[in-house]
């Protein structure tokens, strides 16, 4: 999958607030609530976990 400009939108904003990039990758899912989850718990985990998912979708 070719890497775009909107990519990169998204992986500013997974490492500044990584929910808001999770949810502009996949919406409302499963997804974003579970980064939602790892973002309490610790801001790192939050930050891997959302750019996988920018990453592999």
């Amino acid at each position: 999958m070719p890497f775009t400009a909107s990519d990169i939108c998204k992986i500013i904003f997974a490492v500044l607030l990584p929910p808001v990039g999770v949810f502009l990758e996949t919406g409302c899912s499963g997804r974003f609530f579970l980064n939602i989850l790892l973002t309490c718990l610790g801001y790192l985990p939050g930050i891997i976990h959302a750019l996988y998912i920018i990453l592999k979708y």
